[in-house]
């Protein structure tokens, strides 16, 4: 952790027990509106640690932007120590579009570490990785799982980070996920930086869900409360889930999907999880567990082609067959 008595959040001085707006200027619309990232700062008796708190990364994933906003509308991201800085929508164009990409069809997580004269979405990540980054010490991305798949509350980490670890058992979601840092994503750059970096993923892109949102707003608080930025919080009621492999069960046909099991279940080998069905009442293909898991995710489309990725299972056991 940088050990400063005052920062500069995008040319902006920030001193202790201070509160300010500022925006990023990203590009214009053909329309020559211009583009502009709103991050709202907020620090306590002293400034460090500085907490980021990002959301809409991929502007379709609106339950992270509703976690930061209810932050920010509650005034739950003013610290008593430290700072946090708020960044409710990232990808303002995807979000306008109701799409997880820029208008050019790039994706702003496999954008890093960006490049002030390149694409869009790479002049977005480098936005952030210069103005932003810098100044933060730890950091909470909130996503949601996309193409109508769901994800069960979650916050993924490479296990090979403790202080990253550290960070996902202190938010305690019901499941810790081990993810390895994928190349040009916002977690693999944070990572170079030495900033530990928590993805939060609860829900299903464009489909607001009040308890993956409730969880993102707890899991916040207490990884604010054991960085010493706040006194208390709200205790889970439960002992995480460690989840060491992932594996989804594809659709051997295509055809109507009907899914019978709750996203977030255990399940036991040879369940029955669902089945695919033909439109036209021609066949009807039972969907068994290949061995125990956890369902981490789920495909809520109905219409499902050969090949399509289903039920999302999560192993314990670093010797389950995933």
């Amino acid at each position: 952790m940088k050990n400063v008595k005052t920062l500069k959040v995008g040319g902006h001085v920030l001193k202790p027990k201070t509160s300010f707006q500022i925006s990023l200027d990203i590009a214009r619309l053909p329309s020559r509106t211009p583009i502009e990232i709103p991050v709202f700062v907020s620090s306590g008796s002293v400034i460090q640690p500085v907490l980021l708190l990002l959301a809409g990364l991929h502007g379709d994933e609106v339950n992270g932007v509703e976690i930061v906003r209810s932050l920010l509308d509650k005034g739950l991201n003013h610290p008593q120590k430290g700072t946090t800085i708020c960044i409710p929508i990232l990808n303002i164009f995807g979000f306008l579009a109701y799409s997880r990409q820029v208008p050019d069809g790039k994706d702003v997580n496999r954008s890093f570490p960006g490049s002030a004269n390149g694409s869009l979405a790479s002049r977005i990540a480098y936005k952030l990785r210069t103005e932003i980054l810098p100044v933060v010490d730890f950091g909470i991305d909130f996503h949601t799982g996309g193409a109508s798949r769901s994800n069960y509350p979650q916050v993924r980490c490479y296990f090979g980070d403790k202080k990253s670890l550290a960070l996902a058992e202190a938010f305690s979601a019901p499941l810790i996920v081990g993810s390895n840092l994928i190349p040009k994503s916002l977690r693999y750059t944070s990572a170079e930086m030495k900033i530990p970096m928590l993805v939060y993923e609860g829900g299903e892109a464009l489909r607001h869900d009040e308890y993956a949102t409730t969880i993102g707003i707890r899991g916040t608080r207490r990884v604010m409360k054991s960085l010493g930025m706040i006194r208390s919080q709200h205790k889970p009621k439960k002992v995480p889930k460690v989840i060491v492999k992932r594996k989804w069960i594809r659709a051997r046909n295509s055809g109507m999907f009907h899914l019978k099991i709750d996203n977030g279940s255990t399940i036991t080998k040879g369940q029955i999880l669902g089945f695919i069905t033909d439109p036209f009442a021609d066949f009807k293909i039972t969907i068994n567990a290949p061995q125990d898991a956890v369902v981490i995710g789920v495909n809520n489309n109905p219409i499902v082609n050969q090949g399509d990725a289903l039920i999302n299972l999560g192993f314990t056991d670093s010797n389950s067959e995933a």
